[in-house]
């Protein structure tokens, strides 16, 4: 089973990713639950989604607790809560942040960084921060786990009309050419 944390914040549209990627590993065969977790459910408050993808029947709906990825649609939300909380050796971290992988403090149980500068993209195509289909397209870039195609089809489903579905659709091409994808060697604990 794999097992994704979504971290951003009310307002950014988390629990909305969560489900649009829910339906895109759907159409591609995975047995799937999206889990949303509200906290405060105000615009701005730290919001937590969950994602379980496997290829049998999952029955675990609860939180989760040691995610193989997390996924941060919002580059502040990391100084209010843990996202690394319980993350798994080798696991992915994949981020919205205009600074280099240098500069960022990577825990050593990462494997893999995917970073997208999402905040000025998510401007030029909504006008306002919005990055959640953004980092969609940075999740399927770093992780390979979903295609671009079953994504495209996930957005036309969701509740986006008509410009907004064109804006979305958009955004995801362009998360996914944008993002960059850093390897690591790590120590796996014996």
């Amino acid at each position: 089973m794999y097992e994704l944390r979504i971290h951003g914040r009310g307002g950014q549209g988390a629990v909305l990713a969560g489900s649009i990627l829910a339906a895109a590993l759907v159409h591609e065969g995975h047995f799937v639950v999206a889990v949303p977790s509200f906290g405060f459910e105000r615009r701005g408050a730290p919001v937590t989604s969950f994602l379980r993808m496997d290829s049998r029947e999952i029955r675990q709906m609860t939180n989760i607790y040691r995610p193989d990825c997390v996924l941060c649609i919002d580059p502040t939300v990391g100084r209010a809560v843990n996202i690394f909380d319980g993350l798994r050796e080798r696991g992915t971290w994949i981020q919205t942040t205009a600074k280099p992988v240098t500069e960022l403090q990577v825990p050593e149980l990462v494997a893999t960084v995917g970073l997208l500068d999402a905040v000025p993209i998510a401007r030029e195509l909504f006008g306002r921060p919005i990055t959640n289909t953004l980092m969609l397209g940075a999740f399927a870039r770093t992780t390979g786990l979903v295609s671009l195609a079953a994504l495209r089809e996930a957005v036309r489903e969701s509740e986006f009309r008509d410009a907004g579905l064109q804006q979305n659709l958009l955004a995801l091409e362009r998360g996914f050419a944008a993002t960059v994808v850093h390897h690591f060697e790590r120590r796996v604990a014996a």
